[in-house]
């Protein structure tokens, strides 16, 4: 599916990963572990292969998102991921079951990638003309969303979804922290988007600059 140029979502299991069709190739999110073969198919039919690989960008640590990174690592491969979601997947099961909650539980059932290349607030990668890394807690610790001023395009990964039309807050289920998931997104109301990217939903491609401003709003309300 294009989302904009050079930007396509590949469908995988209850989850998009996007890639973007640079000459040097780069993955957002990677699915749960077992993707590869899907990826790999998708890459295909657009004319591109795994050898291209050179970049995976991680929203956030959850298996369906950093599940599938581990199987596509090279040397070559640059794995980007907020420090604070890489530390947490270091975690073991029983760590986790010592002081139980949700979020634990799900890093330690998502295999890590070997290592990162740390991404920060404020980072830009070399993508899309320049792809600013933007830390929005809550979800995660180490939640992140990627946007791109060229192109007016903003990947939320799971800080924002979208149900029956409507842009609303990062589940409450699957949030380590709601409250500061909701506050996250006074940020991303400075920005001048065109297009919101989600990662289990259409992209929203009209208002969106409203949207984020409203949703502001009722964080500050």
């Amino acid at each position: 599916m294009e989302v904009a140029a050079d930007v396509r979502a590949i469908r995988l299991v209850r989850v998009r990963a996007h890639a973007i069709l640079e000459p040097e190739l780069t993955l957002i999110d990677a699915g749960f572990a077992g993707s590869r073969g899907r990826i790999e198919r998708y890459l295909e039919r657009q004319g591109r292969a795994l050898a291209d690989l050179r970049r995976i960008i991680c929203t956030h640590g959850h298996p369906d998102h950093a599940g599938g990174v581990r199987e596509l690592e090279r040397p070559e491969v640059e794995i980007c991921m907020h420090p604070a979601d890489f530390e947490r997947l270091q975690l073991g099961i029983r760590d986790a079951l010592r002081r139980p909650s949700r979020g634990r539980i799900l890093a330690s059932i998502t295999q890590p990638p070997s290592r990162i290349r740390p991404i920060e607030d404020g980072d830009v990668l070399p993508v899309l003309g320049g792809l600013r890394v933007v830390h929005t807690p809550g979800h995660t610790p180490g939640s992140v969303c990627l946007y791109a001023p060229r192109d007016r395009l903003l990947f939320t990964g799971d800080v924002l979804q979208r149900k029956r039309g409507r842009v609303v807050f990062a589940s409450p289920i699957f949030s380590d922290d709601h409250a500061a998931a909701r506050a996250s997104i006074r940020r991303l109301a400075d920005l001048d988007v065109e297009t919101i990217v989600f990662s289990h939903y259409p992209p929203l491609t009209e208002g969106a600059n409203e949207t984020l401003a409203n949703l502001a709003r009722e964080v500050g309300s």
